[in-house]
């Protein structure tokens, strides 16, 4: 078996990485979006108690205080 490289190594490991990243991204989205579902029942069932309302998707923006 030949040894690989360190550039295909490298490659490599830049994939693995990249994958890794990707999933993780699509799961914390996930539990976001169960968070933001959540977050919506609790107001829809204490609207009596005069909170406000949560926003129905959840916000991926970095900066979220700026508009």
């Amino acid at each position: 078996m030949r040894k690989r490289g360190k550039v295909e190594q490298q490659a490599a490991r830049s994939a693995r990485l990249s994958a890794a990243l990707r999933e993780n991204l699509k799961r914390r989205k996930a539990q976001a979006r169960g968070r933001a579902v959540t977050r919506v029942a609790d107001v829809h069932g204490s609207a009596e108690t005069g909170r406000g309302t949560a926003p129905t998707t959840p916000d991926f923006r970095r900066n979220r205080g700026r508009d």
